[in-house]
């Protein structure tokens, strides 16, 4: 294209030649196998000029256009190699990242201007089905089950703890800590099983450890509608301190003396990545781990 465009502008197969920096039988060929590609003439040759024809006037027109686009293919495929350009869906637990998330996408489309990206605020289990689905490419979350942890490369974020969320006039309110038996009496209000399997199974055993069996009266779904219950003194809860962060006017946050389970919240991208985005993400949260982690304590 770009030996058709030289020597239409100069009607000389020797000029596009010194143009292109090549030799004029290179130019012949390239136009010969122009014109055997497209069963057409392009230019009628003499010994004194070559003129173009209709056929030709009407592919130069396109030609033009051709070649921008082409070039414009050639640095967009650079640069999503270079995870400049593409998308980039992330989900995230609102209740764990919600404090950093904005900062942290903003830092990313900074750099990234040209990536477009999606949050989607998601459960533990809403993830995995997302990830399986290859609707996301990032989730912040919980530890992933153990049958699917080796598809996965995991970074902690940051490591939380667990408290005890109580109505602002509940009894316990008054403490500054608490012992779980101080628990074994209150209607508990615990985090969805389905949701986090991991948080309620270790909620229950540490329960019995303390010599008695929970009395849950309710499995929200969403940690904000946990926080909600409690402060309308529906119960008493046992939740990440990172829950804190959503609204939670009327409740109350009390360290546990006797519960040292670590919660980790998690960074989990795809083993087998082939995303340059992803990779420009990943780097850019590990870069920013250490404030996240120093935010969150």
């Amino acid at each position: 294209m770009k030996s058709f465009i030289s020597v239409a502008a100069h009607q000389s197969f020797s000029a596009a030649a010194r143009e292109l920096n090549t030799v004029q039988p290179a130019i012949s060929r390239h136009i010969a196998m122009l014109e055997d590609e497209l069963g057409v003439a392009l230019f009628i040759r003499n010994s004194r000029e070559v003129a173009i024809t209709s056929a030709g006037e009407q592919l130069l027109h396109d030609a033009k256009q051709i070649i921008v686009l082409a070039d414009k293919a050639k640095d967009q495929v650079k640069r999503a190699q270079q995870g400049q350009v593409g998308e980039l869906n992330i989900a995230y637990l609102s209740s764990a990242c919600l404090s950093f998330m904005a900062d942290l996408i903003r830092s990313y489309s900074q750099l990234y201007p040209d990536v477009h990206v999606s949050l989607f605020e998601m459960t533990a289990s809403e993830q995995i089905a997302a990830f399986n689905q290859n609707r996301i490419d990032v989730g912040f979350s919980r530890p992933l089950p153990a049958g699917i942890q080796d598809e996965f490369i995991s970074t902690d974020i940051y490591i939380d703890k667990l408290v005890a969320v109580v109505g602002a006039h509940h009894p316990l309110a008054q403490y500054s800590q608490i012992s779980l038996s101080q628990l074994q009496q209150q209607k508990m209000i615990l985090f969805h099983r389905d949701e986090a399997v991991g948080l309620f199974d270790d909620t229950i055993m540490m329960c019995k450890q303390a010599g008695f069996s929970a009395n849950i009266v309710s499995q929200p779904r969403h940690m904000q509608t946990l926080l909600t219950e409690v402060a309308a003194g529906l119960g008493v809860a046992i939740a990440p301190y990172c829950i804190s962060k959503l609204y939670s006017q009327g409740c109350h946050f009390l360290p546990i003396n006797d519960a040292h389970k670590s919660i980790p919240t998690q960074l989990h991208v795809k083993r087998v990545n082939y995303s340059a985005a992803v990779d420009g993400f990943v780097a850019l949260v590990i870069a920013n781990q250490p404030s996240i982690a120093k935010s969150m304590a």
